[in-house]
């Protein structure tokens, strides 16, 4: 398809009658720009292709709007430009022009990146000769400048390298191209304004022939740039240490025993200094034994009853013990609909909740048991993280969702009752890490609860797993705990691993998604993503 290139020759003269007159205005594009954009991409990049869909032009001026720009003259468009913000460090220097562009649909944008990544500009061929291109050169520039971005990175075609393969290597011609010893009618262009080769792509666009597949990786520094400050203390860190912890289900004749037992754990995952502590799905189940109930129904609400109590007491303990923590899960009555929530409780005292989408068909039954719908990442003070509660983990739409958004670990808190039970949300987190190159942590609960009726005795292996590649454990666990036991598991992630493989890995996730053919959106009714 294309990218930033066919910039015109502006040694050429405008085939436009000299008499005619013009009223250039420069916008944002529109959707109702698509039919005489795409008029202009099919007689520009005819040997390529020809047009975006109007599909890929929707997504486009959705993601990023103000990037995509147009030059009409007197209401038609007649050349335009397009651009993204990436977080250049997920790509790196060596990236095609599909794997930046997101297969042209520009889901590669990010609002929080640092460059300005140049997609492409283009102008009809009948307006060559009128300085169109450099217009939007400049107008990418303010846009760089207004948004506080390090660069503007693109990739170039060299159309002129075809005929004169057979005598220079890329290298050499690019060399002369810079020396002025030789016209390209792209590159030339770039460096006309003030770009610079920063290395040569091969393979960028294989169907550009002109080019033998390479292209010119090219830069403009912002010298507006103003960094931010680099924080002495409290800065983002590059590694996490989680605990998980594998829960003794056990009699408590008081919800303040139970926390009691909660606080023990808390104590010794913030002395070995964990960034994150990880408790199971439903460890609060024991207090159902408090009381006698005619029915399961009546017997979970009662346990709903404490959860109010028990949130606030973990949110005081994170906070003393300077410790984030994923509080497993809890009932929790809301217009007198029962839900099952977890909650994160950070170290600097805020609260986030992320709710159970899919209740078991035993929760629905014996319980009543709704599902939420809303799906989150939640930034903390190591990264940014997601929360399945047990069942959830086995729908890999899920955690799809949260990849999009960057999650870096994904904490599954869960409660299982038999060994296949356990196996399907063990095998199914560990495709989570590998299909969305991100961590997993699985923690659940062992023993049994004779004084509870109808709950079963528990099977649990908690255990964290890893993307499965040469930058991880062979195995792709990073450790497990023994099984149905009573214990804790302590691990040191190191986030930096989870760039290294996207960009550089032996298969590359996100980078080799056919977003031109499938996507994965999110239409709840009553909540947006």
């Amino acid at each position: 398809m294309t990218k930033d290139n066919d910039q015109p020759d502006e040694r050429e003269v405008s085939s436009l009658d000299d008499t005619s007159e013009h009223k250039l205005l420069l916008r944002s594009l529109k959707l109702s720009d698509f039919d005489e954009v795409r008029s202009i991409m099919d007689r520009v990049y005819a040997h390529l292709g020809g047009s975006w869909t109007k599909r890929e032009f929707s997504s486009q001026l959705k993601r990023f709007p103000d990037g995509q720009i147009c030059i009409e003259d007197n209401g038609k468009v007649v050349a335009a430009a397009f651009s993204a913000i990436v977080d250049y460090d997920k790509f790196g220097d060596r990236h095609t022009y599909e794997e930046i562009t997101g297969d042209y649909y520009l889901t590669t944008h990010d609002p929080k990146g640092n460059v300005l990544y140049g997609v492409d500009i283009f102008v009809d061929p009948d307006y060559h000769g009128m300085r169109l291109g450099r217009r939007l050169y400049e107008a990418r520039k303010e846009l760089c400048k207004n948004l506080n971005l390090r660069s503007i990175i693109a990739g170039g075609r060299i159309p002129g390298y075809k005929a004169v393969s057979d005598t220079l290597s890329p290298f050499e011609y690019i060399e002369k191209v810079s020396k002025r010893e030789i016209f390209d009618p792209i590159l030339t262009f770039q460096l006309a304004n003030d770009f610079e080769v920063k290395q040569l792509l091969p393979g960028y666009l294989p169907e550009d022939k002109e080019s033998k597949g390479y292209a010119t990786l090219l830069i403009w520094h912002n010298m507006y740039f103003q960094p931010q400050e680099r924080k002495l203390i409290g800065r983002k860190k590059t590694t996490a240490r989680v605990g998980c912890v594998q829960w003794q289900m056990r009699e408590h004749k008081s919800v303040e025993e139970l926390l009691k037992q909660f606080e023990y754990f808390t104590d010794a995952l913030s002395d070995y200094k964990c960034d994150l502590a990880v408790f199971p799905e439903f460890f609060c189940a024991p207090l159902m034994g408090l009381k006698e109930h005619e029915n399961s129904v009546e017997a979970i609400r009662y346990l709903a009853g404490f959860s109010e109590q028990i949130l606030e007491h973990i949110s005081k303990l994170a906070v003393s013990y300077n410790i984030n923590i994923v509080a497993g899960s809890m009932p929790v009555l809301e217009d007198n609909e029962l839900y099952n929530i977890a909650y994160l409780c950070r170290r600097d005292g805020t609260i986030e909740s992320q709710y159970k989408i899919h209740p078991t068909p035993s929760e629905k039954k014996d319980w009543y048991m709704q599902g939420g719908e809303q799906i989150k990442v939640f930034d903390t003070d190591f990264g940014r993280i997601g929360i399945l509660i047990c069942y959830d983990s086995e729908f890999p739409e899920l955690a799809r969702l949260m990849s999009d958004q960057d999650v870096q670990i994904l904490v599954v808190p869960f409660w299982t009752d038999t060994k296949n039970g356990y196996l399907r949300v063990r095998l199914c987190s560990q495709a989570r890490a590998i299909e969305n190159e991100c961590y997993v942590a699985i923690a659940g609960s062992v023993g049994n609860l004779p004084q509870v009726d109808s709950l079963d005795i528990q099977y649990a292996q908690s255990a964290v797993f890893s993307p499965s590649d040469f930058a991880f454990p062979h195995d792709a666990i990073m450790s497990e705990t023994t099984p149905n036991t009573e214990m804790t598991l302590i691990v040191d992630l190191d986030l930096s691993k989870l760039e290294f493989i996207r960009n550089e890995g032996s298969v590359r996730n996100f980078l080799d998604r056919r977003r031109d053919l499938y996507t994965v959106g999110w239409v709840g009714h009553k909540h947006s993503q």
